[in-house]
């Protein structure tokens, strides 16, 4: 190589390196204008977290009543619907009880209208004694008119008697009012003894009927305890039933990421089980009045001398579509990445989510209805025509 030439390349070696080198600053500076366009324009109208997970209802099966298990007619996985027949308790105890209570009930309509048939009675008698008085009053008043002709002793044997006849009527009247009072005025079926006796006909045919434990919801069964032979006693945990087409999803996020957050936002949803090929559809109902830290078990104690700031993160609850639901079940627990639409603003802040109504249940309304007809039923069956 010749001089000449060594001094030619010592001269380009910097000149290309200085080209390089602002074209890797022209190509830096165009990725990040690039990438701040794009957040302006799209990014930073979504908040995004994996730390989401799928809540939902554990509806625990528990019995209202003590007894041994005859039969467990479900097992864990098994989808039941309302009404379905869980476990079956014997119910033999409670036959008896409610044939004791039916019995009961017949005798006491027929005290009740015996104590009607009194009334006429002692009504009757009252005016029999009515009668007897007026009599002596009578015999008194004629022989107070005969003067000198009637005898001091037959005068008064019969104010005697007009006494008598007086006291007499005292107490078929108190008799009167006292079978009147336990009558009462109502009908028969309003008779407090009646509706004593057919509150304990309900006890037992509800009683019995709660032997047999039925699903109150639609869902599937987990955490199946109970076995056939066991006793069990009102208030134990036998089962769980989760409806899995009302299930929800909680995103955790840090509290910085929620100052855009609103009612009614949009949200895509994944999970991890089906992947990124099938996407949910929901939307923000609100989020929780507290931390996870404030409602755990041994909350931070902050006003201590050691504090150190942690970035908390706040559930937000999220509602899901059920038609995706039917197609795509996800079960609880499992995990979730989210994307909340942020452009609407006009919504109000989760702090301010309405009131979602309280949910009703009553999985022994047909058995109260039955026993109503039952009470019924025996009242007229046991009354007097």
């Amino acid at each position: 190589m010749s001089e000449s030439e060594g001094t030619t390349d010592d001269v380009r070696d910097p000149a290309q390196r200085v080209q390089q080198l602002v074209l890797f600053c022209a190509v830096l500076l165009g990725a990040a204008l690039g990438y701040g366009a794009y957040w302006l324009q799209y990014e930073r109208h979504y908040e995004r977290t994996d730390n989401a997970y799928v809540g939902g209802k554990v509806v625990q099966i528990t019995p209202q009543i003590a007894g041994m298990t005859t039969s467990v007619a479900v097992d864990d996985t098994q989808r039941v619907s309302a009404g379905d027949r869980l476990v079956q308790l014997d119910a033999t105890d409670a036959k008896v009880a409610l044939a004791q209570a039916e019995a009961d009930l017949a005798q006491t309509v027929r005290q009740v209208q015996t104590l009607y048939a009194n009334d006429e009675q002692l009504g009757a008698s009252f005016r029999l004694r009515q009668d007897d008085v007026t009599r002596a009053q009578q015999d008194v008043a004629r022989r107070l008119a005969a003067g000198g002709a009637v005898s001091k002793e037959e005068v008064q044997h019969a104010r005697s008697a007009l006494v008598a006849a007086m006291a007499g009527r005292e107490v078929a009247h108190a008799q009167l009012q006292s079978n009147r009072l336990l009558a009462g005025s109502g009908a028969l079926a309003q008779h407090p003894n009646v509706q004593q006796a057919a509150a304990r006909v309900r006890a037992a045919y509800l009683n019995l009927a709660r032997t047999t434990i039925v699903s109150p919801i639609d869902g599937y069964i987990a955490q199946r305890s109970v076995q056939v032979g066991q006793r069990v006693a009102p208030g134990s945990i036998l089962m769980a039933v989760v409806p899995l087409r009302e299930v929800w999803v909680d995103a955790n996020f840090t509290e910085v990421r929620l100052r855009r957050v609103r009612v009614g936002q949009p949200v895509a949803l994944t999970a991890d089980l089906y992947g990124n090929s099938v996407v949910f559809r929901g939307r923000v109902l609100g989020f929780s009045p507290g931390t996870g830290a404030a409602f755990s078990l041994l909350p931070a104690q902050n006003a201590t001398g050691n504090w150190i700031k942690v970035v908390q993160r706040l559930p937000v609850r999220i509602a899901l579509d059920p038609r995706q639901l039917d197609a795509h079940p996800l079960s609880i627990g499992l995990s979730m990445q989210v994307t909340i639409d942020v452009h609407e603003q006009r919504g109000s802040p989760v702090s301010a989510t309405p009131r979602v109504p309280a949910d009703a249940l009553d999985p022994y309304e047909k058995q109260s209805a039955e026993a109503d007809a039952l009470v019924s039923h025996l009242i007229a069956e046991n009354t007097q025509r």
